[in-house]
């Protein structure tokens, strides 16, 4: 069924049945963060056990003009979350409605149902975004592109991140790990059966100030910016070719690399630091930072084997939740 793009016609019991849904889940880097917003290559897995779902409806209360969306995120987000969320969704939701073309309309009431935790490179707004914008085409009777999907995510991440490369836009809404380079993405093949366990340290990461300090850093050291992204480009394209040829310690070793990496550059913490020792002591094959930096989670690749021995020490260690990440079946995963 295609609703109107106005309130014209629209009885109130058709508005209260209409509702769209939307969803999407989480995503993690394997490697390349902060050197992909510079041209390199950055690996990146979906998550599909971290999903989030939006519905969107019409509402019978009065549209006035100005205020003509109420936004609700369930779970236990602080109120100031909540309301820069909602700042967001508002901007969002008009850039929507310029695209498609809908002008007026009653009030919509947008809920937001999610488990990814903020904060933690996990991709929680590009995932939050994207939900919304399929429920409301969906609500809508609006096919959408993918193409026509990212950007309108991408424009959101814009204004939560400032210069997003693109990777969370795109990877929240792929079945499978993705290549991601100058915007371009390509699937990845898979040639190894292990898993990866994500840990979250419990303290929210701040993707522009760690943007900020890794800049500093380079305007303060001349051939910096050369050397960190050349760095990143090498040990993500010599991950791609273990991922896909098996070799699954070679693979390991250069998640601790770029690690070391991230550390060096003064985005890793204390805290990190000691999750990524846990998992390797509890036989890793490698672990590291992942998302912009300075808190957030860590991801460890690791044996299935071995998987609760890691998992025990991730949390002795300080982790407030862990998740495992299969990669056999994620070409298969249904969005």
């Amino acid at each position: 069924m295609t609703l109107p793009t106005s309130a014209e016609g629209l009885s109130e019991g058709r508005r209260v049945r209409s509702v769209g849904i939307g969803r999407a889940h989480a995503k993690a880097i394997l490697l390349g963060e902060h050197a992909v917003v510079y041209g390199a290559p950055a690996l990146a897995l979906p998550i599909p056990q971290l999903a989030v779902t939006a519905s969107a409806g019409w509402s019978s209360r009065a549209c006035d003009g100005q205020d003509d969306l109420s936004y609700t995120m369930t779970g236990s987000a602080s109120r100031a979350l909540v309301t820069q969320a909602s700042d967001g969704l508002r901007r969002l939701t008009r850039e929507f409605k310029t695209l498609m073309g809908v002008t007026g309309g009653p009030h919509l009431d947008v809920i937001l149902d999610g488990a990814v935790p903020h904060g933690r490179g996990l991709g929680s707004s590009a995932a939050s975004s994207r939900a919304i914008v399929l429920a409301l085409a969906d609500l809508f009777g609006r096919e959408l592109s993918e193409d026509t999907v990212f950007d309108l995510v991408q424009t959101a991440e814009n204004m939560a991140h400032g210069r997003a490369s693109g990777v969370d836009a795109k990877t929240v809404g792929a079945p499978h790990p993705l290549l991601f380079q100058a915007g371009r993405t390509e699937p990845v093949a898979i040639g190894c059966d292990g898993l990866f366990i994500v840990a979250d340290s419990g303290v929210p990461g701040s993707t522009k100030e760690a943007v900020e300090l890794l800049r500093e850093g380079f305007r303060r050291r001349g051939g910096a910016q050369e050397s960190f992204v050349g760095r990143a480009s090498e040990l993500t394209e010599a991950a791609r070719k273990a991922l896909a040829e098996g070799r699954a310690e070679d693979l390991g070793e250069r998640l601790t690399d770029y690690h070391e990496l991230m550390r060096a550059a003064g985005l890793s913490t204390e805290r990190i630091d000691e999750l990524v020792g846990a998992a390797l002591k509890a036989g890793s094959l490698g672990a590291k930072i992942t998302g912009g930096g300075l808190g957030g989670c860590v991801i460890a690749q690791t044996r299935p084997e071995d998987a609760r021995e890691v998992t025990r020490q991730l949390h002795e260690a300080g982790a407030v939740q862990t998740w495992v990440v299969p990669l056999k079946g994620l070409d298969n995963h249904a969005q």
